[in-house]
């Protein structure tokens, strides 16, 4: 495990990061989530990280109480539709015109101002403070250098190279 303690942030960081932009609307954002492998995107404004917009976000714009909506994505003909079933209860007569004056908000109205982020040469360690955290739900880390976005490191990329690093020790056992 001694090779592991010394990665940073940059060398587990993707470099590839799809971002938003703040003027972005809710149901185009919605889409694109419905089709990634992930749950939210770091919202850039002329490269620099203004906030993030997750999943969690975006559901909570529709959330109400007892049954189960699918959001449909765009204006009818609805021809693409989302994976997410959200809680609604059937007598919330308000609820169509919720959906339509939401899906139109740009994502600066509903992302998360107050982004966590990391330097390249954060620690494995920081890293790992930061997505352990139990008062915050954190899954991606930004990886910001002189202001602007440089990558995004993702749990799964400290878990996977935990992994990788256990299976390389037992194999030079």
């Amino acid at each position: 495990m001694a090779r592991i303690q010394s990665l940073t942030a940059r060398e587990l960081m993707t470099t590839d990061v799809e971002t938003v932009s703040p003027d972005d609307d809710v149901s185009e954002v919605l889409g694109r989530l419905a089709r990634a492998d992930f749950n939210g995107f770091p919202v850039v404004d002329e490269g620099a990280v203004v906030g993030i917009v997750t999943q969690h976000d975006l559901v909570d714009l529709f959330q109400t109480k007892d049954r189960t909506l699918w959001i449909p994505v765009g204006f009818p003909p609805f021809l693409e539709t989302l994976t997410y079933a959200v809680d609604v209860s059937w007598d919330d007569l308000d609820l169509g015109i919720d959906l339509l004056r939401n899906t139109n908000k740009p994502i600066r109205e509903v992302m998360t101002e107050d982004v966590v982020t990391v330097a390249p040469e954060a620690s494995l360690d920081e890293i790992l403070d930061l997505i352990a955290d139990e008062e915050r739900d954190i899954n991606r880390l930004p990886v910001v250098e002189d202001g602007a976005l440089v990558g995004i490191v993702a749990r799964q990329d400290v878990i996977r190279a935990i992994r990788d690093e256990r299976r390389a020790e037992s194999e030079n056992a």
